[in-house]
């Protein structure tokens, strides 16, 4: 395999997380963190990092959009819920070991 294949493959990848995560609004971020350690927000935050040391011009808003696939703001108040006493009490506990 090439660079460059491994590099659009990459970038398939992406996509294609980035569309499953679209096409589960019903997944709060929280339930994501919970049990995989990461969210929507995380993904942003990396995708912000990788243009940073591309010296990409991106601010974090901007890469929330591309995961998000709009603004977060919009975003948050369509499918964000409230977390539940669980979820934050598993949040916690997991934020421990970190």
């Amino acid at each position: 395999m090439t660079d460059q294949e491994r590099l659009e493959l990459e970038a398939a990848s992406f996509r294609r997380l980035v569309a499953h995560l679209d096409s589960r609004k019903d997944v709060q971020n929280i339930d994501l963190m919970n049990l995989s350690g990461f969210c929507r927000n995380c993904l942003s935050k990396w995708y912000k990092a990788a243009a940073d040391e591309k010296h990409i011009d991106i601010t974090l808003d901007d890469a929330r959009e591309v995961v998000y696939g709009m603004p977060y703001g919009e975003w948050k108040s369509q499918f964000q819920q409230e977390a539940s006493a669980e979820q934050s009490a598993a949040f916690a506990k997991d934020m421990k070991h970190d």
